[in-house]
């Protein structure tokens, strides 16, 4: 391995080693509490040094939100192409795949969902703000061709491919942001499987062409 090579790879293991760091600060304080100052310390390094990775803890939170969409995306992905699968089968991968990102991961898909609908995205740098509008892009384009799919094959109604994989989107951001903060004042039971379970039996009845 040469030098260039060396040093990319120890640049990328420094990135990962800070967003685990601020994964861990986030999830114990929540983003407006912590500081720049307690990831760099629970990372082990100086807050000069996380300054030449993010510009500010706010694209240093939306980076940790594009790699669980990546994760998302790479899910979908897994079936969309997939020919043994009928559009409503594809319909209900999609919602497995919603949950278990979910379980998978529940604080970091929150931030995402609260980064889409808030201010955060003013504050990033051009970049980060490219990444997170591809990655977006991503995830929407490949739960369109599951709907796109199902309506070529005439199972689906007759709606725009767009319009119907934004309402699979807008139920899965409801649901999550919603339980989550009924979470805040009864944090005794998640019910975030059950309620996205007969959210997609409603949704997928309502898809079907009749």
């Amino acid at each position: 391995m040469g030098i260039q090579e060396r040093k990319i790879r120890e640049k990328e293991q420094r990135r990962r080693q800070i967003m685990q760091a601020a994964k861990l600060v986030f999830s114990a304080k929540g983003f407006n509490r912590a500081t720049m100052e307690e990831i760099a310390g629970e990372a082990e390094l100086s807050p000069g040094t996380l300054y030449l990775y993010f510009k500010n803890k706010e694209e240093l939170h939306t980076s940790l939100s594009i790699d669980i969409l990546k994760y998302l995306t790479s899910q979908i992905k897994e079936y969309v192409d997939e020919k043994e699968m009928t559009p409503e089968d594809k319909l209900n991968a999609l919602r497995d795949a919603f949950i278990n990102v979910y379980e998978f991961d529940a604080m970091v898909l929150i931030n995402l969902f609260h980064l889409q609908s808030g201010e955060t995205l003013k504050n990033l740098s051009g970049e980060v703000l490219q990444q997170i509008k591809q990655t977006s892009s991503d995830a929407l384009g490949a739960i369109t061709s599951i709907v796109q799919e199902g309506i070529d094959q005439g199972v689906f109604i007759e709606r725009h491919p767009v319009a119907l994989a934004d309402i699979l989107w807008a139920t899965y951001s409801g649901v999550v942001l919603w339980v989550d903060s009924k979470r805040q004042l009864n944090n005794e039971k998640d019910f975030v499987r059950q309620t996205l379970e007969t959210a997609f039996e409603i949704i997928g009845a309502g898809f079907k062409k009749q």
